[in-house]
């Protein structure tokens, strides 16, 4: 495994108050995990202000998948990230929303890829605990 420990905004377009990632935390093969605490003015935090709705661990997810391309195209040279756009959510699973001030981690698994649309496998944890997967298709927009 290895460390990332570059600044995440290198590695995804996304900009506050959308950030829905904090840190690659390690990258092997086709495999990443990145890391997320859940702060109480994230924009998907409920009215209540206690947990992140399913959208935004939906949009965590696909972020999570976006800093792997953005890794990936560092690693091949590009000057920016990539941006890329959900296409299908496939099979989500949320089996409770993350509350605030936990951290998430989720493994990202890079399937096949053809004209720019790639499948992603998502899983989500807190403290060990699965809290959501998914299966998504990803349009990366070629630069």
């Amino acid at each position: 495994m290895t460390g990332i420990g570059e600044d995440i905004t290198a590695l995804i377009p996304q900009r506050a108050p959308i950030i829905m990632v904090d840190r690659l935390e390690s990258v092997e093969g086709d495999k990443a995990v990145t890391s997320f605490m859940v702060r109480p003015d994230n924009y998907f935090v409920g009215a209540e202000g206690q947990s992140l709705a399913e959208a935004g661990v939906i949009e965590h997810i696909a972020q999570s998948a976006s800093a792997f391309s953005g890794y990936r195209a560092r690693m091949a040279g590009a000057a920016d990230a990539p941006v890329g756009y959900i296409g299908e959510v496939k099979n989500f699973h949320c089996f409770r929303c993350p509350r605030v001030n936990e951290v998430l981690h989720t493994t990202i698994t890079m399937g096949a890829e053809l004209e720019g649309i790639t499948i992603i496998k998502g899983e989500t944890s807190v403290d060990g605990e699965i809290i959501a997967d998914v299966q998504m298709k990803i349009f990366v927009k070629p630069q």
